[in-house]
């Protein structure tokens, strides 16, 4: 097996300590290193290594201390405390590891940002990898550039917090936000916000991407958000974590009766479902239990324990039989023949709910049948 005393030549050895000038030192540094990092070496030989690094990354010449950082920028070789001397150098010795090198810890890049100065912030913001700890150190202390750089990096794992403190620091940079708006996936919490402060065409990235409808992203802006989220999970389809969705709502206090029924009437049992287990605080398949398969009493006792107006239950009772009643051929026109007959239903009802969700189901309507719109409208004259 290779060994760096047998790859390394005692001349080379000799010009890294002793080499005359920096080329030449420079030179004998990037072949060791590049020996280091592709040759096998035993326990010992990475001891040697190890001291042979500390050398260079002492060497006077910025040049040999550049080639360390360059060489080894991506190898897991390079001791910690190499990688935390070259980050402490020049920007061209240190820029190359604290974009790439695995030597650092959460702990050292954190450091790095809060203390380290606008461009190693930037160099931290593009590596290949950023813990929700790091990232979010950028939200608090990064510079714009920085903090760009990082929004813009989808391997920075930022937590919704650290999104939302971007937001409010950087409420007027449209880089910022352009930046945060672009990323792959963004909390639902953070696009609403988005939504109300971005320009026209972020807007409408914003509308592509995370599929919201044109209309409520305008309702959104206005902060007419009731009906808009019966539409986001009509439309949208991208919810893949109901709950934390619901719970967003109740946080915010937006998951009202009205939105309920509204979300049953569009055919979204399981955010129906996952909203009454909310509200109910009790677990979602118990929940689904009590709503599907408990018998006449089971709904009215979650509902009720939902706290849900007495005033609706038939409503709620309508949508949840007209539910279990319509039979699905697996065609692709399932959805919108269920909600056809859903809506349907629930229109022809005695005094199944107010007069602002009778005017909401109209409009509903309008994506299902102008001749059931018709009947819709006599109904609730």
């Amino acid at each position: 097996m290779a060994t760096t005393r047998s790859a390394l030549t005692e001349d080379d050895i000799r010009t890294l300590v002793k080499g005359a000038t920096p080329d030449e030192r420079a030179a004998a540094a990037h072949k060791l290193c590049r020996t280091i990092d592709s040759v096998p070496l035993s326990v010992e030989d990475r001891d040697l290594a190890g001291e042979i690094l500390r050398i260079m990354a002492s060497d006077a010449a910025e040049l040999v201390r550049r080639a360390l950082s360059v060489t080894l920028k991506k190898s897991p070789l390079l001791p910690r405390d190499v990688a935390m001397k070259l980050a402490r150098d020049v920007e061209g010795v240190a820029l190359p590891v604290l974009s790439f090198s695995p030597a650092f810890t959460d702990d050292d890049l954190m450091e790095v940002v809060r203390l380290g100065g606008p461009v190693r912030q930037v160099a931290v913001a593009k590596r290949p990898k950023l813990s929700s700890k790091v990232a979010d150190t950028l939200a608090e202390a990064g510079s714009e550039r920085a903090v760009v750089t990082a929004c813009a990096n989808d391997a920075a794992e930022f937590s919704e917090s650290g999104l939302k403190k971007v937001i409010e620091r950087f409420e007027a940079s449209e880089r910022v936000l352009a930046a945060v708006a672009y990323r792959q996936v963004l909390p639902l919490a953070i696009t609403e916000r988005l939504v109300c402060l971005v320009g026209d065409q972020v807007r409408e990235h914003l509308i592509s991407r995370h599929a919201l409808a044109p209309e409520m992203a305008q309702q959104l802006a206005a902060d007419s958000a009731e009906r808009a989220n019966v539409d986001l999970i009509d439309q949208a389809g991208r919810t893949a974590d109901m709950k934390s969705f619901v719970a967003h709502l109740n946080e915010t206090q937006r998951l009202t009766p009205s939105l309920l029924l509204r979300g049953l009437v569009n055919g979204a049992m399981t955010f129906f479902e996952w909203g009454i287990s909310e509200l109910a605080g009790v677990p979602h398949h118990r929940t689904w239990l009590m709503i599907h398969d408990a018998g006449p009493l089971g709904l009215r006792a979650i509902y009720e324990r939902a706290g849900l107006p007495a005033r609706l239950y038939s409503a709620f009772r309508v949508g949840v039989d007209t539910y279990h009643s319509v039979e699905l051929d697996g065609g692709a026109q399932d959805k919108a023949r269920f909600q056809e007959k859903l809506l349907q239903r629930f229109l022809t009802a005695p005094q199944p709910a107010a007069r602002e969700d009778l005017d909401y189901l109209i409009d509903k309507l309008d994506l299902l049948s102008d001749g059931l719109r018709s009947e819709a409208m006599a109904l609730s004259a």
